[in-house]
């Protein structure tokens, strides 16, 4: 009896265990493909996808099975040929996973995180499209009126600010799983120090070693050191002539001092050049300085920009590109990107462009 008994405890222990390390399966369709072709899953790893499994191509249908980590990771479902190239997302964890690949879109659902990513892409996708159709027409409608054209420009910031909260609300409500953990770390510069921080204190302990998560809180501790009413952070670098110099050399001779992170090869800075040569000749005579910091790797390139652009303030660089040491203590990850700074040294304002810098500079130096 004792012998039974032990047996049957040893099989529903069994049981338990297979119920425990219950897998994954994605079954997957995709568009346009041909019969025999292969997909795969990868990971992404230090910057490049590597192959963990394949899976064969019949009737459209493909199918990948799995045990899944104790912890929900992302995956990446991709097909690569005579040109057709499809990558989806999917996030790896108990249960079925149904994934449809198209060359427009992709669907994916059946789990939690997958369910919350789906939604969250819905969402996104929708209201990007909208902005793409206000920003097309403003551009291409030859015959808009003028208050027409400012109208769709009002609707396009709406839409903007509309589009930002709707991501902040979706990571607030999957902050405790993967889905808003990735998101996190993806828009992070889409919100301001507070927002970010505020979500970052309720990544569950799981993800809090991720090295995307440990960077994001490294680059917002180095924010909050050069935020407005901080001291700012003098650093030497080399004229284009190769002469060193200081940020401090020029903050100090100035009432206010703007610091310009921008590079020759960056469309956006080239597009923002000529209000920033507009603020500067409006506002030299009354005390306004810039010094641009370069993030060129490629001295030629950056003298060539700076005679190109007219550009007659001081420019300094390492030209180490993005690891430009100047850019890395103020937390510059997107360039355009500047820092106002008062006389005494003091952080007033960032991240001003276009009509806001004028008016900044307007009120500040009447």
């Amino acid at each position: 009896m004792k012998k039974i008994l032990l047996m049957a405890t040893a099989g529903l222990l069994a049981f338990a265990s297979c119920q425990e390390k219950a897998g994954y399966t994605i079954k997957g369709t995709i568009e346009g493909v041909a019969e025999g072709d292969t997909v795969y899953l990868q990971n992404f790893v230090d910057g490049s996808l590597v192959k963990m499994d394949s899976a064969v191509v019949k009737g459209g249908a493909f199918e990948f099975k799995g045990t899944p980590d104790s912890v929900t990771v992302s995956r990446y479902v991709t097909y690569r040929k005579n040109g057709m190239r499809m990558t989806a997302m999917v996030f790896i964890e108990k249960g079925d996973i149904t994934l449809n690949m198209g060359a427009e879109a992709n669907k994916v659902a059946g789990t939690m995180c997958n369910d919350a990513y789906q939604q969250f892409m819905d969402k996104f996708v929708a209201i990007n499209k909208e902005m793409s159709e206000i920003y097309q027409k403003s551009k291409t409608d030859t015959t808009l009126t003028d208050d027409q054209r400012k109208d769709l420009e009002k609707q396009l910031a709406e839409k903007d600010s509309l589009g930002t909260e709707m991501v902040y609300n979706c990571i607030n409500e999957n902050i405790n799983n993967l889905v808003g953990v990735q998101l996190l770390t993806s828009y992070a510069n889409a919100f301001e120090t507070a927002k970010v921080k505020a979500l970052l204190d309720k990544v569950p302990v799981t993800y809090s070693a991720d090295k995307d998560i440990v960077a994001l809180k490294e680059h917002i501790a180095t924010i909050e050191k050069t935020e407005v009413g901080q001291k700012f952070i003098d650093f030497a670098m080399n004229t284009p002539e190769g002469k060193e110099v200081k940020l401090s050399d020029f903050i100090s001779q100035n009432k206010y001092t703007l610091i310009d992170f921008w590079a020759s090869w960056c469309g956006p800075c080239r597009a923002e050049m000529p209000n920033v040569v507009a603020a500067y000749n409006a506002f030299k005579a009354k005390g306004f300085g810039i010094v641009g910091v370069s993030l060129d790797n490629n001295a030629e390139a950056w003298k060539k920009a700076i005679k190109d652009l007219n550009i007659t303030w001081a420019q300094m660089s390492d030209l180490k590109g993005w690891s430009c040491e100047g850019a890395k203590l103020y937390g510059v990850r997107a360039i355009p990107a500047t820092v106002l700074v008062d006389q005494e040294g003091t952080i007033v304002a960032r991240n001003l462009r276009g009509e806001e810098l004028a008016a900044k500079l307007g009120e500040l130096l009447k």
